[in-house]
């Protein structure tokens, strides 16, 4: 509408002239000091950004992966019907103080829980990509952290609204097309045990669930290990932390000690099994976007594990709204969802085991088929355009597609 006005002539206007005229006014020119210049390349740049803005149709298109389809629209902050705000007014004054209250208690007791188990102990330290974490502790330690650890964040899901998990399992057979919810995760572990589990990314409340099933380790931040109370936790859990910058010529990098625990744990079960997300981002949970092959450099099997949250007021995933606005109005629904899909473990062929990528696009293909999933390929480059788009940034930068491990 904006460019349109723009394009608009300006209306001209007929004015009479006074009968008695100030000799002031003969002196003073109501016209412009300076015109506008149709060839100066600077106006020419701005009216072809200002008509070239994309609207939010063409945007919702483009980047379909993460577009929110639920009742608080666009980033979180649509119109409201007053059911709705009733609604949440109602959640603010009883449900949500409840669940912080509840949150932080099982926070702190399971943060007590890893104090005593790790107390007297000293962690397993990697100095040289400056990873410490205390999952490989044995014994008595490390079944009450494990056992406790995946009660804690079932109760955690609870707190959050999620009173049920719906969990299927497929048939070892991988050409079987059809779930079977008669199967069981021991089964599905049976031949091999997998190296780790590979799942698709639309919430951070997929970390929580995976820890209730089977407490495995994952990548995170390095800032993670240095937070208060979660920062112990996650080396409980045996997180491998990113080191961005090389500090030696012989450092291996995140990829390097991250294909090294994949073939630990698909050595020796009592190793921590990795979760990884492949995608790189979240998603809303209709598209699957392209797997980094990294994460199957080691050739050993894997598990994919295929997540949906149904939802009838507010998404459970974390695409385009901000974190602080997300964990209040998930807080504020009465009632949340998940559902499980456990796919038979992926054993790759030697052609995969030579060839990563192929590895990485056939698992991919696999649970995009098993889950009714929609192949996509853009990923978090698009993703940061898309979210500048919604904030109004005009200067949006040109995304080349790449394909990066």
């Amino acid at each position: 509408m904006e460019s349109e006005l723009q394009n608009l002539p300006p209306k001209t206007t007929q004015t009479t002239q006074p009968e008695s005229v100030d000799e002031s006014s003969l002196t003073k020119d109501d016209r412009p000091l300076l015109k506008p210049d149709p060839t100066n390349p600077q106006l020419q740049v701005q009216s072809q950004s200002s008509s070239s803005n994309p609207s939010i149709d063409e945007l919702e298109k483009k980047y379909a992966p993460y577009v929110r389809h639920d009742v608080y629209g666009v980033m979180g902050r649509g119109e409201l019907p007053w059911t709705e705000k009733v609604l949440l007014g109602i959640a603010l004054v009883t449900v949500v103080p409840m669940r912080v209250v509840g949150a932080m208690t099982v926070l702190v007791v399971y943060y007590l829980i890893c104090k005593v188990c790790t107390a007297f102990s000293a962690p397993n330290r990697e100095e040289e990509e400056e990873q410490e974490d205390y999952a490989h502790i044995g014994g008595w330690r490390r079944v009450v952290m494990m056992q406790s650890g995946m009660f804690l964040s079932r109760v955690m899901l609870f707190v959050f609204g999620f009173y049920w998990i719906s969990e299927a399992y497929c048939p070892i057979d991988l050409n079987a097309n059809s779930n079977n919810e008669h199967g069981s995760k021991d089964q599905a572990e049976e031949l091999e045990r997998p190296g780790a589990i590979v799942s698709n990314h639309i919430s951070y409340l997929d970390i929580l669930y995976h820890m209730s099933s089977s407490f495995p380790s994952f990548v995170a931040k390095r800032s993670v290990a240095k937070l208060p109370l979660v920062g112990l936790i996650s080396k409980c859990l045996g997180c491998v932390y990113v080191q961005r910058e090389s500090r030696s010529p012989d450092f291996k990098g995140v990829s390097g000690v991250v294909n090294e625990r994949i073939r630990e744990a698909h050595q020796n079960k009592s190793a921590p099994i990795m979760l990884l997300f492949p995608e790189g981002t979240t998603t809303n949970g209709d598209f699957l976007l392209p797997f980094k092959s990294g994460a199957f450099l080691s050739g050993a099997p894997v598990q994919p594990v295929i997540l949906r949250y149904p939802y009838q007021r507010l998404s459970p995933a974390w695409d385009s709204i901000s974190g602080v606005r997300h964990v209040i109005l998930l807080l504020c629904q009465f009632v949340n969802y998940v559902e499980a899909t456990w796919l038979p473990v992926y054993y790759p062929s030697q052609q995969e085991k030579d060839d990563p990528r192929l590895y990485a696009e056939n698992v991919r293909r696999l649970m995009a088929h098993e889950g009714n999933l929609i192949l996509s390929d853009i990923g978090l480059a698009e993703k940061r355009v898309y979210h500048a788009a919604l904030n109004g940034n005009n200067s949006m930068p040109t995304v080349f597609h790449q394909k990066d491990d």
